[in-house]
Order: C-alpha cells, then structure tokens, then sequence
C-alpha cells in the first residue's frame, strides 16, 4: 500500500500526528476524569478500572503509534476507526488515500 502514499501525504501525516494524538489522549483523560468522580463505585473498583483502561487505550495509534512511511496508510486507518481523527482530518491527503482509510471502517 506504501506505493500510494506520496510525499506530500507523508509530510503532512508527520505534522498532523502529535496534534490529533494530543486531541485523542485529552478525550481519554477526561473519560478518565469521569470513571474517578463516579461516587456509586468503591476507589478500589475505580483504581481497577481505571488501571484497564490505560493498559488498553496506551496501544490504540491515537496515543502511539510507529513512525513510518510503510506504515502509515494502516495508521490512519487505525486512527479513523479509534475516532482519533475524522473526515475534516483527512482533508489534504490524496483521494485514494481517503478512499481506503474510509473503507477500513466496512471492515
């Protein structure tokens, strides 16, 4: 897939990521800010869940993901389907790129 990723696109990945990272991982924290004010569970339950949580969210592409042009259509992918990042997101990326990131949610 790495044939269709110009370099235009690859740039603009680069200077895109850390800011829709940075978007997702705010969401999550405040996902997380309401697991802990949640007075009907125990800490012990919250400290638990909480502990799932991070262990599961810290391997979405929304929070991390490998930097390399090989790798990047499927990262995008990841990212659409995590709701990391959105159509507005993909705008400037070429149509066969936003075709196929798009039609990794049919899957």
């Amino acid at each position: 897939m790495e044939q269709i990723v110009t370099e235009s696109d690859w740039k603009l990945f680069r200077s895109r990521i850390s800011d829709w990272q940075e978007r997702f991982m705010e969401k999550l924290v405040s996902e997380y800010a309401e697991l802990i004010s949640d007075t009907s569970k125990q800490s012990s339950d919250k400290f638990w869940e909480l502990e799932k949580r991070i262990n599961t969210d810290k391997k979405l592409k929304g929070v991390t993901c490998e930097m390399r042009r090989s790798t990047m259509i499927y990262n995008l992918m990841d990212l659409y389907r995590e709701g990391a990042i959105n159509d507005t997101d993909l705008d400037g990326f070429n149509e066969e790129i936003v075709r196929r990131v798009k039609d990794a949610l049919k899957w």
